[in-house]
């Protein structure tokens, strides 16, 4: 067995649950065990971004965890990082 954590997090509220799993088991497989989509009802595993300390996981549902791996449930952008810094440009001149 190895100790992970699956965290997401919201402008108001974040949740972080510490859990084992078994040796072989996946990104996916651990953060659908982990229950979190049943307090932020919005995650949609089939369309889900998931990431281990920040970057991105390919291949989720092959990729294998280790020991205190942090496994990041990414949310949709809601605004163009690239259009929203050239707004602010713009605004600030």
């Amino acid at each position: 067995m190895i100790s992970i954590e699956v965290v997401y997090a919201l402008p108001e509220r974040q949740r972080l649950i510490e859990l084992q799993v078994e040796d072989d088991c996946t990104v996916l497989a651990a953060a659908q065990r982990s229950g979190i989509a049943q307090e932020f009802v919005e995650i949609d595993w089939n369309n889900a971004v998931l990431g281990i300390f920040g970057k991105v996981v390919e291949n989720p549902a092959q990729t294998k965890l280790r020991n205190g791996d942090r496994i990041e449930i990414y949310r949709p952008l809601i605004a163009d990082p690239k259009a929203a810094r050239r707004q602010r440009a713009e605004n600030n001149r």
